[in-house]
């Protein structure tokens, strides 16, 4: 007699999912009809139990750290711990476009949780101009900061819709004219504030052009670990999948079943 349990679901379905798109770990988390913020929490417990596998290790490390709601709740959970010798690198710019910092920086926070230093992307999320653009990426901090995160051991990326009302819009980064521009232009989602497609390919956009965000590769390089969860980042989640952006995955059951039948 087979007794069905949420765990060896959700071991099932990251195995198939490792599979599927060769990556080379997966944490698919329950969600048993959860609320959306009990979703996120155990998101956030997932990928903090997966960050910490890295930040642990005594060999310095240089880790690169894109931004998002879902690392920022990951790194929230991270004890204090010792490990000076690590470097952690922003891949997003610092400056939102009302001049404030950008919030879901959350190289900081682990610099500050670990004793580790500390290197911000000297340049706003998004630049006014494609010109200006050039000006920010050509600095002389600006390429110290990219050619470290060259270096990086692993990369921990949060993966986002493009959509009215998503975080980019929600939170300042990006206009309502500029989310049209990129939905007209095809992108369903975004990593570091670059558009793409449903087939996890780079969306040519105006906006996209002023993106000041270093590059990821596709295929990674490098561990390149997604943290994504939750119904509205189901179609970012599997264009990130098919581009084969990702070499880890953090999600949920509901994603995970999505992913599979994509």
């Amino acid at each position: 007699m087979r007794v069905d349990h949420p765990i060896a679901d959700c071991l099932s379905l990251a195995k198939a999912l490792t599979e599927r798109y060769k990556l080379a770990m997966c944490e698919v988390v329950p969600i048993d009809g959860d609320a959306p913020e009990q979703v996120d929490r155990k998101l956030a417990v997932a990928g903090t139990q997966v960050t910490e596998r890295y930040l642990l290790d005594e060999k310095p490390l240089v880790v690169s750290i894109g931004s998002g709601r879902t690392l920022k709740s990951c790194v929230a959970q991270i004890g204090q711990f010792d490990r000076p010798q690590h470097r952690f690198v922003s891949m997003v710019g610092a400056i939102a476009q009302d001049g404030s910092s950008n919030r879901y920086d959350v190289a900081q926070q682990l610099s500050e949780k670990t004793g580790g230093k500390h290197f911000m992307l000297p340049a706003p999320l998004i630049a006014d101009s494609e010109t200006e653009r050039a000006q920010w990426v050509n600095h002389r901090l600006y390429r110290i900061v990219s050619e470290l995160a060259d270096q990086a051991d692993v990369a921990f990326v949060g993966i986002g819709n493009v959509a009215v009302n998503c975080p980019l819009h929600e939170d300042g980064f990006i206009t309502r004219a500029e989310v049209d521009e990129m939905l007209h232009a095809g992108a369903v989602a975004e990593w570091l504030g670059l558009p793409i497609d449903a087939h996890g390919q780079r969306v040519q956009s105006q906006t996209g052009s002023r993106v000041t965000s270093l590059k990821l590769e596709a295929p990674p390089k490098r561990p390149t670990i997604g943290f994504a969860g939750g119904q509205r980042k189901r179609e970012a989640l599997i264009a990130a999948l098919k581009g084969q952006w990702l070499s880890g995955l953090v999600t949920d059951e509901l994603c995970a079943k999505a992913a599979l039948d994509a």
